[in-house]
């Protein structure tokens, strides 16, 4: 089966979009009568709520989130066609650049632009934003915000020169080569300060506790088309229409539930018992796909995602902190072999890049020249060899100093793809004389794994979208709470401030490209397919669904503009 390709880049950001400003359809009046309950499933449950932080930085937080966040969380997103487009609740127009030395990106609020509880949108907002996602003790305790990334770190100030006009100041000598990418609204920092947080613009420990305040308990102040009234951790969010809500397209139903159903089995079946309306599946099987053939209210699209699996080293561990035997597992494993038996009959392209895909012309493909994923046993005890490894009498692998090599392998429990991945690498390795142990946790487990360093090798998947520039510091900065394998490499070091240092997205791509270059010659993560995806859902209970593989939202990007048949 062939999947449609889609024009996407790396996770969280990635190729050549078209740098333009798209309209959401949908009509002006919002379209059909509103009223009535829609049930949409979220395919695994989450620990956190602020997306900021490295514990909320998951795919289902996100998803459950949507339709009470600014567009793409923080004011833009990215349509089916790799177009930018940003939220007509907030902003005028598309941000402008002022200066280039030193840089200065201004956006205009729309008047009128105002939080579900009247107030308005406000520069202590953007400034909120910023000091979560700076890096800087200076603004935060860095231990309390936990940031998942620094996108905020090259800016200076944001400031309002005129009611209306927030112009960011960017930091002497630094650029951002996607300026066009500016939003920075998220949370509403008025309910931080009523909340016992009125100093957070100048105490980093008050900033700290308010970002974790966010953190730990769902806000009800929002910008979004709808409102939560209810909610459970990891489990589900109840909406109600935002009435202050500055879109044109109004809420299209009386209460929307978002609720944490885990595997595609139970998914298909909740659909086809019609207890939701839809789904995005974690995991693929066009065999549980396949059973909505005999509805005819039942829609399902499959396509090449917005989403990349990847192995993640633990350079913590007493064994991988040796590149050798990281290089040795990553050239023993077999990617063609986990591809065909995960995805039988479907094409998963390969990916040899952390932040480019082959739909980008800045694609160069990495692993596949490194040998990675080829699954040369041969080469792989070579490598062993030359670095002083031996095995035993049992045929177990011994390093150096005589020890037994041994590590484990963590992946989401729930999810039947991870776990066959863990069974057929486990294989594989045994080849090599290692005794890979398999150790499952539950979807709502995966950011506390993650971000506590709980695994020595890791499967997950990030989501994409249509830009790069912040994905290398991400990654791999040694500061970012998303570097989960504790990567601390000179060479990316070096590396990393200069993607963002250019306005010349060409320049910025080749520094990208040179931090991919160098993490798999160090062999810190091995990207595995671009994984196939699909959405479905129920066309008698919803309008307007539709693929978008651009998006971090999948199918809710245009929730917006969703309409009661």
């Amino acid at each position: 089966m062939a999947l449609t390709r889609r024009a996407f880049g790396g996770m969280t950001i990635g190729g050549s979009s078209a740098l333009m400003l798209a309209a959401c359809g949908g009509n002006e009046d919002g379209g059909s009568e509103t009223g009535g309950e829609l049930v949409w499933a979220v395919s695994s449950g989450w620990s956190a709520w602020n997306q900021n932080t490295g514990t909320g930085n998951a795919s289902a937080t996100n998803i459950a989130t949507t339709p009470m966040n600014p567009v793409g969380q923080v004011g833009f997103d990215w349509d089916p066609e790799s177009n930018v487009f940003y939220d007509e609740a907030i902003f005028e127009g598309v941000p402008e650049l002022l200066s280039e030395a030193p840089m200065q990106v201004q956006v205009t609020l729309k008047e009128g632009a105002q939080w579900s509880d009247g107030k308005p949108v406000r520069l202590e907002d953007f400034i909120f934003q910023w000091y979560s996602t700076s890096g800087d003790p200076a603004h935060a305790n860095q231990e309390k915000a936990l940031p998942a990334g620094t996108a905020g770190a090259n800016i200076a100030s944001i400031e309002e020169p005129e009611p209306g006009k927030i112009v960011f100041t960017f930091k002497e000598g630094t650029t951002d080569p996607e300026w066009i990418f500016t939003g920075g609204v998220y949370l509403p920092s008025h309910v931080a300060e009523e909340n016992g947080f009125a100093t957070w613009a100048t105490d980093p420990e008050i900033m700290g506790d308010a970002i974790n305040f966010f953190n730990d308990d769902l806000w009800t102040v929002v910008i979004g088309p709808y409102k939560p009234t209810e909610w459970k951790v990891g489990e589900y969010v109840i909406y109600e229409p935002n009435d202050k809500y500055q879109g044109k397209n109004k809420a299209a139903y009386d209460k929307l539930t978002m609720k944490a159903i885990e595997g595609i089995e139970a998914q298909v079946t909740e659909l086809r018992q019609q207890t939701i309306a839809g789904c995005w599946p974690n995991d693929f099987s066009l065999e549980e796909l396949q059973k909505l053939d005999d509805g005819p209210d039942f829609k399902y699209e499959t396509y090449a995602g917005a989403t990349w699996s990847h192995f993640d080293m633990n350079v913590n561990n007493a064994f991988l902190k040796d590149v050798a035997l990281r290089q040795a597992v990553f050239t023993a494993i077999d990617i063609e072999e986990i591809k065909a038996r995960a995805f039988p009959g479907t094409e998963a392209p390969w990916l040899g890049n952390h932040f480019f895909t082959e739909a980008s012309p800045y694609y160069v493909d990495y692993t596949g020249p490194a040998n990675y994923g080829k699954g040369d046993l041969e080469a792989a005890k070579t490598i062993l060899t030359g670095a002083g490894y031996t095995t035993n009498g049992d045929g177990k692998l011994l390093n150096a100093e005589g020890e037994q090599v041994l590590f484990n392998f963590r992946f989401a429990s729930s999810n039947e793809i991870r776990k066959l991945t863990g069974e057929i690498i486990q294989a594989q390795l045994v080849e090599l004389g290692i005794d890979l142990e398999l150790k499952g946790f539950g979807d709502d487990e995966l950011s506390t794994t993650l971000s506590e360093g709980d695994f020595d090798l890791v499967v997950y998947s990030w989501v994409a979208n249509p830009s790069f520039s912040t994905s290398p510091d991400q990654y791999f900065s040694p500061d970012s709470d998303s570097n989960h394998g504790n990567y601390d490499d000179p060479v990316i070091n070096e590396l990393l401030p200069q993607v963002r240092a250019t306005l010349d997205l060409d320049e910025a791509a080749d520094i990208a490209n040179q931090i991919s270059a160098q993490a798999v010659a160090q062999a810190y993560t091995l990207p595995l397919y671009n994984s196939p995806m699909a959405i479905f859902w129920n066309s008698a209970m919803v309008e307007g669904v539709e693929v978008n593989g651009n998006s971090q939202a999948s199918a809710l990007w245009n929730v917006r503009e969703w309409k009661r048949p």
